[in-house]
């Protein structure tokens, strides 16, 4: 059983022996490195990168689920760089905006 499910992977149109398959399972490495990047302090994060990595995962992820073959490996990596992208900056949009108001009001 599991060497038909293998085989049916490796004969898929979006299997390991096309692009289709290897440019998204490297692209998770973007995905990676925004988690990573989840210790880092917020100042630190970039505002541009940060919608760049977001609008991608957006934009792909639609993208792929109306091509033709469908690829879901694609679509995963595209739904996890949106959530890190909007995770990191909702972070940078609450330090910029956000924590000024809580100092000014702890300080009255």
């Amino acid at each position: 059983m599991a060497a038909s499910k293998l085989q049916a992977l490796w004969n898929h149109p979006a299997g390991p022996k096309t692009i289709h398959f290897w440019a998204p399972t490297f692209k998770w490495g973007i995905s990676i490195a925004n988690i990573a990047d989840f210790s880092k302090p917020p100042e630190k994060l970039s505002y541009p990168q940060q919608i760049a990595v977001t609008c991608t995962g957006v934009i792909w992820s639609r993208y792929s689920t109306v091509i033709t073959p469908k690829n879901w490996n694609l679509f995963s990596v595209n739904i996890a760089m949106a959530g890190t992208g909007i995770y990191q900056l909702s972070r940078k949009m609450r330090q910029d905006y956000f924590s000024e108001a809580e100092t000014a009001v702890a300080k009255e």
